[in-house]
């Protein structure tokens, strides 16, 4: 790819610096550089790979600011695109951050009502602790800890999928006793962030394809070590 671009004044400049204009956008040409100015140049047969517009190699961002130049500057430059694998260099990784928590557990071990139920679904994020209404069979219910309260809003755990673990509720001494946090061991949450070649969940699937070779050729391997 090349990219050729060079900063002027714009036709009508000394109308628009009279006027006080002082967007540099509008009083010279190419003042700022963007991805979209990169130029695909053909080598070989690439032809046959990349032709049209639909096949074209360019950028997948296009408004992405390269540089800010004034009258006077200019860019001249050539870039070759080389392809590889993370192992090779962590440029080449598709993966920008890949990370893992286990899953988190709320156990509300007492009622929790009315204000303080409020209070309780704010020291989480949104939807992870949500508000319903004490029913009549509760609230008759005798050692459920709702007797009396029929109609009030009660505290109850909806999503701990969206729980960040940030324990605000145990600085409340209304809620000591009241709740337990925890984690499920044996359940990993992963997330996966793209830098653009795959998906995020075409990642995870290549990743494993990928181990699953790795494991096969070490049991080759391991096999014909063995004779």
């Amino acid at each position: 790819m090349k990219l050729k671009v060079e900063c002027t004044k714009a036709d009508n400049y000394d109308e628009l610096n009279k006027k006080g204009e002082d967007d540099p956008r509008l009083l010279y040409k190419h003042a700022h550089v963007y991805a979209k100015d990169l130029e695909f140049v053909v080598s070989g047969r690439q032809d046959t790979f990349f032709s049209g517009e639909a096949n074209k190699i360019k950028p997948v961002h296009p408004d992405i600011l390269l540089a800010k130049m004034r009258p006077g500057q200019c860019i001249d430059m050539e870039m070759h695109c080389i392809k590889g694998i993370g192992a090779d260099h962590a440029k080449f990784s598709p993966v920008a951050t890949a990370s893992y928590r286990l899953l988190p557990t709320i156990s509300i071990v007492k009622p929790i009502l009315g204000n303080d139920a409020r209070k309780f679904a704010r020291c989480f994020p949104k939807g992870v602790i949500g508000l319903e209404e004490v029913s009549p069979g509760e609230a008759k219910k005798k050692g459920s800890g709702y007797e009396g309260h029929e109609g009030e809003k009660k505290a109850v755990v909806k999503n701990t999928f969206r729980d960040v673990v940030s324990r605000e509720c145990l600085r409340h001494p209304e809620f000591e006793g009241k709740v337990k946090l925890g984690r499920v061991r044996d359940h990993f949450i992963f997330m996966v962030e793209s830098t653009g070649q795959y998906q995020s969940d075409e990642l995870l699937l290549e990743s494993v394809s990928i181990l699953k070779e790795k494991c096969a050729s070490m049991k080759r391997g391991l096999a014909e070590y063995t004779r």
